[in-house]
């Protein structure tokens, strides 16, 4: 219960793009958030259909036993369309429509459904442009589901999470903290590679960025550059757009204290 009077349910819930997604770029927190006690939960927005490595069926699969692996107690895929990701995608519909069928109302509905303390959002920058549009998409979605008239089939009451952290992908965004994700980092890995068909360098499937020889390793030189940053093995960077408060900033640090960082972002 928040000193608002909102009742949440999950702790966390991190959205993606396509199914590995939240895997490769913060697995590492949701893993940690599971072996804090933490419920989390992953809304994948599509199928990954139109990937040029294995299938929808296949990576279904994948996506159960990643799930697994990092201990989620939701997971559930909304099914829009790979690579047609889009914020307005249902709004020229009649209202009626526009209620069951829009992609904004259909993650709105999931919102006040699933109540999470914190939402965990692709950031606004990347290469592929189904990202930014989940990044959109979602941002849109997190206002209307605290709009009380902002009608979804089924219907729900108004809902406003904790906090919104965006993951930055493959843009390296200067983040606003790092989670140490050090003790966990062997769960994080397992689960990426559960996406065998998508990850695994294979000289008989097409060339993918993902599938290349030098993308996990230099994932996880992301991950130990961030680490660095907070002094410690590995570390996922995490962008929040507003001010963030402290109560008791003793009490933060002292629960909060890291070695001293081995490289120092660069501010102007």
């Amino acid at each position: 219960m928040s000193t608002s009077g909102a009742t949440y349910g999950l702790e966390a819930l991190a959205f993606g793009p396509h199914p590995d997604d939240v895997e490769l770029f913060c697995g590492g927190l949701m893993a940690k958030l599971a072996s804090l006690g933490h419920r989390t939960g992953i809304i994948d927005l599509s199928r990954g259909e139109k990937s040029s490595r294995g299938t929808p069926e296949t990576r279904a699969a994948e996506t159960e036993a990643a799930s697994r692996v990092l201990g989620l107690a939701v997971r559930e895929n909304l099914g829009l369309p790979d690579g047609w990701l889009n914020p307005w995608a249902g709004f020229e519909a009649s209202e009626p429509e526009r209620i069951r069928e829009s992609a904004v109302a259909r993650i709105v509905e999931v919102l006040r459904r699933l109540r999470p303390e914190l939402v965990i959002v692709p950031w606004e920058e990347e290469r592929h442009p189904d990202h930014e549009a989940a990044s959109a998409l979602v941002t849109r979605a997190l206002f209307f589901a605290g709009v009380r008239k902002f009608e979804t089939e089924p219907p729900g009451g108004p809902f406003t999470p904790r906090q919104v952290l965006y993951y930055p992908l493959r843009h390296l965004a200067e983040p606003s903290f790092v989670v140490d994700v050090s003790a966990v980092y062997a769960s994080k890995s397992a689960a990426v590679r559960c996406y065998a068909s998508q990850v695994e360098p294979r000289p008989d499937a097409p060339a993918t960025l993902v599938g290349s020889p030098l993308s996990l390793s230099s994932l996880e030189a992301r991950d130990r550059f961030y680490g660095a940053q907070v002094g410690v093995a590995h570390g996922e960077p995490y962008v929040v757009r507003e001010t963030l408060g402290l109560i008791d900033p003793v009490e933060h640090f002292r629960r909060n204290s890291f070695e001293k960082p081995l490289f120092f972002p660069h501010r102007r």
